[in-house]
């Protein structure tokens, strides 16, 4: 598809050939008969253009291109009317219309203005999403702590993922952080001053389900004392986070897949349809296509969620930030409990990151918190790493540990771990570090 245009004309026979000539192009059209219904399709971060009628009933388009200059005023808006002159155009052109075309047109002079008004549309919405990915990479960097490639790339997708209203399924081992990264693709989107509203899918009975997710009116059934709004209305406008989505009951599978495509839900004993406008993002350990071949997960409700997918990494494939993640957590157990955290020693280290973490972020924040209290050394059994792979895991910890500590200024770090310029690059280069990582906000790198 090239993109998505509404168009709103309040003669039908008009508004259909136009929805014609758009989709013979290839493009996704959506049509209404009245600037009311458009205007509820429409946000700050609609990704189209709109085409709309001037002489209509009620709203006409000069008054609809003025709820929407002051919802965005770099939404494309192309008016079209049989009654048009220069004042009218011109006006138009004043109060933010992308163009202005008069009846009759050719549908070549239309489709030109559509494909113009996207390339627009395209580079508005790019920017923001960069400028958005900027101003957040700080703030998502002290929620997905890590160094490696691997973390770099998780930030990464994140803030791109963030930025749009898209389903997401999380796939990651238990306790890699599946619930934190929900978290920072709802903090860093714009539904985060809504709600985000957690359930874990494995610890609701069976008989509770529909009413934790759905809500209930008093009388609904036994022990129904009162009205009851349940986790879905809850989330509206704000995201709603499924963990073990893959232990949803297949009954309240099929009530969510149509929440999904109508966005309406009714309350247990209630008839009445309430709308909602809300985010999934499902967290799942297994291959959520095997339960879909074995029959205990709908296929279609496999991709409604399935739109985007998030892989977190697992522990031991970072092992260069097991180590800072390590010093972390134990500096916040210390401070709880009104204590320093004890250094680790090089033995304490090397024991560190040839362990595989099968429990991973989790098991590491309980080895950090017993290390904190001086419970007991932090020894786990050293996994099945080779001395090659330690031993790279412990220098990128090392070169990590140098320029956190120099602040990225590589002519005190290449004095203090003794190495030449080129030597220092090389190895930067090879374990994913860079300079500017470390450098203070505002500071200017040297030569």
């Amino acid at each position: 598809m090239s993109g998505q245009v509404i168009v709103v004309d309040d003669e039908a026979a008009i508004r259909e050939a136009v929805q014609q000539w758009l989709e013979l192009s290839g493009f996704r059209v959506q049509s209404c008969a009245s600037a009311e219904q458009a205007l509820a399709l429409v946000d700050r971060d609609f990704p189209g253009v709109l085409v709309s009628d001037v002489r209509m009933p009620g709203s006409d388009g000069l008054q609809l291109l003025d709820k929407l200059v002051a919802l965005d005023r770099d939404l494309p808006v192309i008016l079209i009317t049989g009654h048009g002159d220069v004042p009218m155009a011109v006006q138009a052109l004043r109060q933010g219309a992308y163009d202005f075309i008069e009846k009759p047109f050719t549908p070549e002079r239309l489709l030109d203005s559509v494909h113009r008004a996207l390339d627009k549309r395209r580079l508005v919405c790019e920017n923001r999403q960069l400028r958005q990915q900027f101003a957040f990479k700080d703030r998502i960097e002290a929620q997905l702590l890590g160094v490696s490639r691997p973390m770099e790339n998780l930030r990464r997708q994140v803030l791109e993922l963030a930025a749009t209203s898209v389903n997401v399924l999380i796939r990651g081992d238990t306790g890699s952080g599946k619930e934190r990264v929900a978290r920072c693709l709802h903090d860093f989107s714009p539904r985060a001053a809504k709600p985000f509203v957690a359930l874990n899918c494995a610890a609701i009975p069976e008989q509770l389900f529909e009413s934790e997710l759905f809500g209930h009116e008093s009388g609904a059934f036994t022990g129904a004392q009162g009205k009851r709004v349940g986790r879905i209305e809850h989330a509206d406008g704000g995201t709603l986070f499924l963990d073990e989505v893959e232990s949803l009951p297949l009954a309240q599978q099929v009530k969510l897949l149509r929440v999904l495509q109508e966005k309406t839900l009714e309350r247990l004993g209630s008839n009445k349809s309430i709308r909602v406008d809300l985010r999934v993002i499902g967290a799942v350990k297994p291959d959520l296509l095997d339960e879909v071949r074995a029959g205990r997960f709908r296929e279609d409700l496999y991709y409604r969620l399935n739109v985007a997918s998030v892989q977190i990494p697992p522990l031991r494939e970072r092992r260069e930030d097991i180590a800072l993640l390590f010093e972390h957590f134990a500096g916040q157990a210390a401070q709880r409990n009104g204590r320093e955290a004890p250094p680790l020693t090089p033995g304490e280290l090397a024991r560190l990151l040839g362990h595989d973490w099968p429990g991973n972020v989790r098991e590491l924040i309980n080895a950090a918190e017993r290390h904190a209290l001086g419970l007991s050394a932090p020894q786990p059994e050293v996994g099945t790493q080779s001395l090659a792979e330690q031993m790279e895991a412990f220098e990128a910890q090392c070169l990590h540990n140098a320029l956190q500590r120099c602040q990225g200024n590589i002519g005190q770090v290449m004095a203090l771990l003794q190495l030449p310029r080129r030597t220092l690059n090389e190895k930067m280069q090879r374990h994913g570090l860079q300079r500017a990582s470390y450098r203070p906000a505002g500071s200017v790198d040297e030569d």
